[in-house]
């Protein structure tokens, strides 16, 4: 390492001019960091910044030597006094290990200034480089803790990222002559997606979820392993769904040391969640895998990208994330292996269609030669229709069934598809009126803050109706639920209700359900996907067989007891954050370039089957559809 860093030091000097004054040059995980006296220079030639990177083909930042810093009290005097008032500053703290200031703001582009002036503004006059973050338009307790938890723990995290950085930078002793990917879960099924991807010189992990509907293989299997976990270079997190981020935690328990990729909206909805996994597993009094301990220790080791920022994560590993179009800040998964050797796109979950938070799934690569793609609906019937129609149905039952005195419960993820029917129904009511109460419950309200602190990772109409401070979000139509009043808002007819879980494994769903099914007034309607063996998949189940009058079992204060299910059951297809048969080929057909192998994975066995066969069959590409712990060598 140190030899790697004298020769970075060497480019740096032969590249920067002398009167630049560089006192030190340092890595934080794959990103140089170079400290300077003469700050001015790097800001008045941002052509030399942009030379920097390119020569050395990393991310460079530009800090100020410690000597040059102001003392924080005097620079906050400064800096309130350079950013306009309607701003609207939140906080103003400042990281000594990274000669950094960060300002949390309503209006970042106001503390930016024209063409970046007030930023430059405050370098100049402080020393301290600001960075700027977004204050979510509703409060948000989770971000504010790890937003804490980063600054708190800032020292130790610059001392992680300089381990990181000297991992990924070791010298590389073995020849990249071999690729191999091990399933450790999500193939041949729909949860605890876990995939091992190894050379002799990385072992990086991607994805590493639970599967929540499923008491008897719910974890990955981490016990196949032949090697400590503290020998994993990396882990990266495709999107925040616990069925895809949900045992990260329990990696950093059982001696993980190493960074997580993601992004960021993805690192504080993971957190959320993660914290909620917990939480639910207490009240039902089972033992979690991890605590809140390990959730808050995952968060000091999680490296965020930006879609489109290529980075080194190990010696023969280089990764760029992109948009996916499932969730807020989901992932595909770019990897170049070796000097060229191989080139892996691990697509998680995507959407190859429209839907109104998120931009489509990215097509363009410059290598595939192996493609990882997710095949939840990729059976032959697996056809959603077109979101205008399904829209128009979900209003329907909603007014119907009000008007005949009853409510409708929509369980739904508290990430994505919630915010998507809230979209739907704002929309509705901002054209042609709304008079009934919608209520949200759960952690819809603190994941649609999340989205209003992202607006970049969201649709242009959205994005702009965020940084305008009319978030659809935040919508006078929507009430949020207070969970010790809710036996009250039971008694309302005429209303909605959209709570979390999505398949009814746990959360305000299932106590709504209980309280609403018996009265055949009122209406479930199902947008999303039902893993088998949930609670939500038999629900399903019984209204696409239009069984009414069915009683089923459910725990209820300590004793179990029969529950008769009249209440109208709706599945709506044309909300899932998955892309259907059609989409699937149709992502497929766009891709480009196309990969020499598609390995189909993330969806139950026919799905998998039945979506190789089409593509083998219309494309003539060689199709794997792996069993749990089946290596293939990809290379």
């Amino acid at each position: 390492m140190s030899e790697f860093l004298k020769q970075l030091e060497k480019r740096i000097s032969e590249i920067v001019p002398p009167e630049a004054l560089v006192t030190k040059v340092g890595l934080q995980t794959s990103e140089v960091v170079i400290y300077t006296k003469n700050m001015n220079l790097f800001l008045e030639s941002e052509g030399l910044v942009k030379t920097l990177a390119g020569e050395l083909k990393k991310r460079v930042h530009i800090r100020s030597d410690s000597s040059m810093l102001t003392d924080p009290e005097t620079a906050k005097k400064s800096i309130e006094e350079l950013i306009p008032e309607n701003a609207g500053i939140n906080d103003i703290s400042f990281d000594p290990e990274a000669n950094e200031v960060v300002i949390e703001a309503r209006k970042p582009g106001v503390v930016i200034g024209k063409h970046g002036q007030t930023l430059k503004a405050i370098t100049l006059m402080t020393g301290w480089y600001p960075r700027i973050l977004r204050v979510p338009t509703m409060p948000s307790p989770v971000m504010k803790g790890i937003r804490y938890t980063l600054l708190k723990e800032s020292k130790e995290r610059a001392k992680i990222q300089k381990e990181i950085g000297t991992r990924i930078y070791r010298e590389q002793t073995k020849k990249t002559d071999w690729v191999r990917l091990t399933p450790l879960g999500g193939a041949r099924e729909v949860g605890r997606s876990c995939f091992l991807l190894e050379t002799p010189e990385s072992k990086v992990m991607i994805d590493c979820g639970v599967n929540v509907a499923s008491n008897q293989t719910p974890y990955p299997l981490l016990d196949s392993l032949t090697f400590p976990l503290d020998e994993l270079d990396a882990v990266i997190i495709s999107h925040a769904h616990l069925d895809h981020s949900g045992f990260l935690p329990y990696l950093y328990k059982y001696g993980f040391n190493g960074p997580t990729y993601c992004t960021a909206p993805t690192r504080d909805i993971m957190t959320l969640l993660a914290l909620d996994y917990v939480d639910v597993a207490m009240k039902e009094g089972k033992k979690p895998p991890y605590g809140q301990k390990d959730i808050k220790n995952m968060v000091k080791y999680v490296i965020t990208r930006e879609y489109g920022e290529v980075t080194d994560i190990s010696p023969d590993m280089r990764l760029t994330l992109h948009n996916a179009g499932h969730i807020l800040g989901s992932s595909s998964a770019h990897l170049h292996i070796g000097q060229g050797a191989h080139n892996l796109l691990y697509t998680a979950d995507f959407k190859f269609g429209y839907t109104k938070l998120f931009d489509m799934v990215h097509t363009r690569y410059p290598r595939i030669e192996t493609l990882i793609m997710e095949s939840t609906y990729g059976g032959p019937q697996d056809i959603q229709p077109p979101r205008y129609v399904a829209d128009k149905r979900l209003i329907t039952t909603i007014k119907e069934t009000a008007r005949r005195g009853g409510s409708v419960l929509i369980p739904a993820f508290a990430v994505g598809r919630s915010q998507e029917i809230m979209l739907v129904i704002e929309e509705y009511a901002k054209h042609q009126g709304w008079d009934i109460p919608v209520y949200i419950d759960g952690m819809i309200r603190e994941v649609s803050a999340i989205h209003t602190a992202y607006p970049e990772f969201l649709r242009r109409n959205v994005k702009k109706r965020v940084l305008h401070n009319s978030s659809p979000l935040d919508s006078d139509i929507f009430i949020e639920v207070d969970k010790t009043k809710r036996r009250e808002i039971f008694e309302e007819k005429g209303s909605v209700f959209i709570a979390p879980s999505g398949m009814l494994t746990g959360g305000p769903s299932v106590e709504y359900f209980k309280n609403l099914c018996e009265d055949p007034r009122n209406s479930m309607v199902f947008i999303g996907y039902q893993g088998e063996g949930s609670l939500g998949k038999k629900i399903q189940n019984l209204g696409l067989r239009h069984e009414k009058g069915k009683t089923l079992p459910m725990h209820m204060d300590g004793r179990t007891v029969g529950l008769t299910v009249n209440m109208h059951i709706e599945t709506i297809e044309g909300y899932s954050g998955h892309s259907d048969r059609n989409q699937l080929l149709g992502f497929y057909k766009k891709l480009a370039p196309k990969p020499d192998r598609a390995i189909l994975v993330h969806g139950d066995e026919k799905s998998c089957l039945n979506l190789g066969r089409a593509l083998s069959y219309q494309f003539k590409v060689e199709t794997n559809v792996p069993r749990n712990l089946d290596s293939i060598r990809l290379r």
